[in-house]
């Protein structure tokens, strides 16, 4: 079978860097961001939210091919800061929402356990 090994699509080899960045020199204040063992999940999720930074003026991504996990990953911004800056601002403010959401679900959760267990408490109480 042509396919990789599936821990190929997501473990690093020895020595392998995450995210490389590219200078493109077709544009002016535009870099590109090689990340490894990525795919469409992460590209979507950092170019719509890079799209949305106000000094972005152009972000996309695209996958070379389906079975190499290599996300290209470009940025243009309007000069007033490095596409690295903005790349990195990025990410860090993906991470802290994620952390927040991680924090409520466990809270979430965590209630409705209590509740769960509160129910069960009761029902046996009153024999059911």
């Amino acid at each position: 079978m042509n396919a990789p090994d599936r821990f190929e699509l997501f473990l690093l080899a020895d020595g392998e860097k995450k995210i490389e960045e590219k200078v493109y020199s077709g544009m002016s204040n535009t870099s590109d961001f090689l990340l490894k063992k990525e795919d469409h999940t992460l590209g979507n999720l950092l170019s719509e939210h890079l799209k949305m930074h106000p000094n972005v003026l152009m972000a996309g991504y695209k996958l070379g091919h389906p079975n190499v996990p290599e996300l290209f990953i470009r940025v243009q911004t309007d000069g007033t800061v490095t596409s690295r800056d903005v790349f990195t601002a990025v990410c860090e403010q993906l991470i802290n929402q994620l952390e927040m959401l991680h924090q409520k679900f466990t809270r979430e959760w965590e209630l409705r356990r209590i509740a769960n267990t509160g129910q069960q408490a009761n029902m046996q109480s009153n024999g059911f």
